[in-house]
C-alpha cells in the first residue's frame, strides 16, 4: 500500500517521483507490512563509525552539522556500511535554535550548553524567530544526500518543543529538568510562549528537510520521560502538535519518539487529542516497554518503531539474536513495525554488530510468525 504525496511537495521530491514511496520504510510507516521488515538505527550516523571519526577530526560538532558536504557524507556512511533501509539526517536538535541566534555550543563529554539560560518573560521576548534563509545549509545538505540515496528514503528530524525548552531553561543537560518543570507551573504564560517559539523553530527545521527531499519526519522528545501524564497533556502535547503541524500539509509520514515515554505513549500518539484520534503515523518505543504492551497502549492504528535495547549490542551474539527475534515477534502484533533501537547507537558499538543485526532483521521476512528461538 502506498499513498500519493500531495502537490505541496516539489515535483522532484522522492515521494512524488515514486523513488521512495514504495520503499519498505515508507510502506511500513503508512500502515502496510512489507515483505521485508525495514530497519534503521537512531544515531547510526556518527560516533560508532571509524570513517565518521576520521572525517570529523578538527571540526566542532555544530560546524559539521552546518557544513552541507560533511553532513551529507556522514548521513550516507551508515547506509553504505550497514545496508539500512533509511538514512537519518545528520544534525543535532539544537541546530535550529543556534540558527535562530541562541548562543549554544555542544561541549564534548557534556552536550549542549547555552551562553545564558532562558528563564524569564524578558528572556523569551528576546528570542528571535527562525529566518528561513538561515536554513540554507540544511536544505543543501538534504538535497546532496537525497541525490546519492536513490530509492533509499531519508528521515528528517527535529527536537520536540519540550526537550528544546528543557535545554533552554536549564542552560544545559539536566537529570530532572527541575527548572523547566518549575517554570511550567510557576509561570505558565511564559512557559507557553517559550514552547510556542520552540515549536516554530523545530517545525521550520523539519519542514526545510522535508521540502528538500526527506521522505519522513521524526520528532524526538529526549526528556519527555520526566513529565507526568497530566503535565504532558496540558502543557506539552499541544506544542508538539504545532511542531509536527509544520509538515502536515506535505503528507510525509510522521514519527513521534520519546525516551522514558511509557506513561505518555498513548498521548504521544494522539498528541493529547481528547477524542483519542491517532495523530502520527508511527510511534517510537524505548527499550523499557515490550512492543506488544506498547501496541496494547496505543492501539493498532499506528506503526511501532523500535525497540532493541542498545545495551544488548555489546552482548554475545546468541543473546542479541534472541533479543532481536523477541522484539520482532512482539512487533508482529502491530499493524506494521520499523525495527530500530530503543534509543541511539552507543559510541563504543562495534559497527560489524549493527551490520549483522540488519542482515538478521532482513532474513525474518515481514516479521509475523517469528519465534523466540535463536538460530545461533
Amino acid at each position: 500500500m502506498t499513498t500519493a504525496a500531495p502537490a505541496a511537495l516539489p515535483d522532484s521530491h522522492p515521494l512524488v517521483t515514486g523513488r521512495t514511496s514504495g520503499s519498505p520504510l515508507v510502506r511500513a510507516l503508512r500502515g502496510d507490512r512489507p515483505e521485508t521488515l525495514p530497519v534503521w538505527f537512531m544515531r547510526q550516523a556518527g560516533r560508532s563509525l571509524p570513517e565518521y571519526r576520521e572525517l570529523r577530526v578538527g571540526t566542532a560538532m555544530l560546524d559539521a552539522c552546518l557544513d552541507p558536504a560533511m553532513a551529507s557524507e556522514i548521513t550516507l556512511q551508515p547506509v553504505r556500511r550497514h545496508g539500512v533501509d533509511a538514512g537519518i539526517f545528520f544534525s543535532d536538535i539544537v541546530v535550529p535554535i543556534k540558527l535562530a541566534g541562541v548562543d549554544v555550543e555542544i561541549v564534548p563529554g557534556r552536550g549542549p550548553v547555552l551562553g545564558a539560560p532562558i528563564r524569564t518573560a524578558a528572556d523569551v521576548d528576546a528570542l528571535a524567530p527562525l529566518d528561513p534563509d538561515a536554513l540554507a545549509p540544511i536544505t543543501e545538505a538534504v538535497q546532496r544526500t537525497v541525490a546519492e540515496l536513490g530509492d533509499t528514503p531519508l528521515i528528517g528530524f527535529a527536537g520536540a518543543p519540550f526537550t528544546l525548552a528543557a535545554y533552554l531553561v536549564e542552560g544545559g543537560p539536566s537529570k530532572d529538568h527541575i527548572r523547566a518543570r518549575t517554570m511550567m507551573h510557576s509561570d505558565p504564560e511564559t512557559w507557553a510562549r517559550l514552547l510556542d517559539w520552540a515549536a516554530g523553530v523545530s517545525g521550520g527545521f523539519l519542514r526545510a528537510q522535508v521540502t528538500a527531499g526527506a521522505s519522513a519526519a521524526q520528532l524526538f522528545d529526549s526528556w519527555v520521560g520526566s513529565l507526568s501524564r497530566a503535565d504532558y497533556v496540558s502543557s506539552v502535547a499541544p506544542h508538539s502538535a504545532t511542531a509536527l503541524g509544520h509538515v502536515a500539509d506535505l503528507g510525509v509520514p510522521r514519527i513521534h519518539f520519546g525516551v522514558g515515554s511509557g506513561e505518555v505513549l498513548h498521548e504521544m500518539t494522539t498528541l493529547g487529542d481528547p477524542a483519542d484520534t491517532v495523530a502520527v503515523d508511527a510511534v517510537g518505543v524505548d527499550w523499557r516497554l515490550p512492543l506488544d504492551e506498547a501496541v496494547r497502549r496505543v492501539g493498532t492504528g499506528v506503526t511501532v518503531q523500535g525497540n532493541i535495547d542498545p545495551a544488548m549490542l555489546a552482548a554475545p551474539w546468541s543473546v542479541l539474536e534472541a533479543h532481536v527475534r523477541d522484539v520482532v515477534r512482539r512487533g508482529g502484533t502491530a499493524r506494521a513495525h520499523v525495527v530500530n533501537l530503543g534509543h541511539g547507537v552507543p559510541p563504543e558499538t562495534d559497527p560489524a554488530v549493527l551490520t549483522r543485526v540488519v542482515e538478521l532483521v532482513h532474513s525474518l521476512g515481514d516479521g509475523t510468525g517469528v519465534g523466540e528461538e535463536s538460530a545461533a
